[in-house]
C-alpha cells in the first residue's frame, strides 16, 4: 500500500504565499515523476507542477514564476511553493506520483488540500 498525504493548505490573501508538502508512505522502491494538480469548482483537474527524478520541472503558464515545484527523493516528499496568489488560484490541490512498489508501478494521489486566495 501507498499513501501520499498532503499539507499546507489554508486560505490567504492575494499576493501571499502558501507552502504545499506531500509525503509518500509505505512500501516504495523508489518514486518517479512527481506533480501537483488542481480542481476549481466546476472546472477540470489541470497539472499545476510536475518535477522527475532528475529535477526537470514543468509549469503550467499560469503559474509560471510565481510556483516553484521540488522534490526530496530520499524522503520520497514533493514540495510546491506558491507566491503571488491570486484569487484564480483558489482550488484543491492534489499531488500524484508515479511510484515504484516490489513488483508494481503505479500512479497514486494524494486526498487533497483546500488553497482559498482571497481578495
Amino acid at each position: 500500500q501507498v499513501q501520499l498525504v498532503e499539507s499546507g493548505g489554508g486560505t490567504v490573501q492575494a499576493g501571499g504565499s502558501l507552502r504545499l508538502s506531500c509525503a509518500a508512505s509505505g512500501s516504495i522502491v523508489s518514486s518517479n515523476a512527481m506533480g501537483w494538480y488542481r480542481q476549481a469548482p466546476g472546472k477540470q483537474r489541470e497539472l499545476v507542477a510536475q518535477i522527475t527524478t532528475g529535477r526537470t520541472t514543468d509549469y503550467a503558464d499560469s503559474v509560471k514564476g510565481r510556483f516553484t515545484i521540488s522534490r526530496d527523493s530520499a524522503k520520497n516528499t514533493v514540495y510546491l511553493q506558491m507566491t503571488s496568489l491570486k484569487p484564480e488560484d483558489t482550488a484543491v490541490y492534489y499531488c500524484k506520483a508515479d511510484v515504484i512498489t516490489r513488483g508494481s508501478r503505479g500512479d497514486y494521489w494524494g486526498q487533497g488540500t483546500q488553497v482559498t486566495v482571497s481578495s
